[in-house]
């Protein structure tokens, strides 16, 4: 199974908020740390907010920041909302879904695939945020400038 660009950058986004926990954040400093475009990260972040895994601050010193701790974010949880997990095939559309035993083989292995994600939560991906943002930050400098 392969994910989407979409979710590889909710996880980036997460990993950025997550490592900088403290901070209120800007796209445009993640978007300039993984070099991805702005409106690619708005998109994602608006939905990841609205998903209730981010919280946006308004106003001249707004920015970003997880919305719960880290800890309580699951990466199965994030999947199955990124990724729309109960459509893989186009099962609904196919004249022999009725007879053919593919949705439920599908059903299994997607069951699976996200159970590996639901035993980590974004707390997992960043136990060594020192050296995150020893790589994140000269990435911003680098390319904000």
């Amino acid at each position: 199974m392969r994910l989407t660009l979409y979710t590889d950058y909710a996880i980036r986004v997460l990993i950025y908020l997550a490592a900088r926990e403290d901070e209120l954040c800007s796209i445009r400093s993640i978007s300039s740390a993984f070099s991805v475009s702005q409106n690619h990260l708005m998109k994602v972040v608006q939905d990841l907010a609205a998903a209730g895994f981010v919280k946006s601050v308004r106003g001249r010193m707004g920015g970003i920041r997880l919305a719960m701790p880290a800890e309580d974010i699951n990466l199965g949880r994030l999947l199955r909302h990124t990724e729309g997990l109960d459509d893989l095939l186009a099962c609904s559309i196919c004249i022999v879904k009725q007879a053919c035993g593919m949705p439920t083989v599908l059903s299994e292995a997607t069951a699976a695939f996200v159970s590996v994600f639901d035993k980590y939560t974004v707390a997992d991906l960043v136990h060594r945020k020192v050296e995150l943002n020893l790589i994140l930050r000269p990435h911003e400098r680098r390319t904000a400038g």
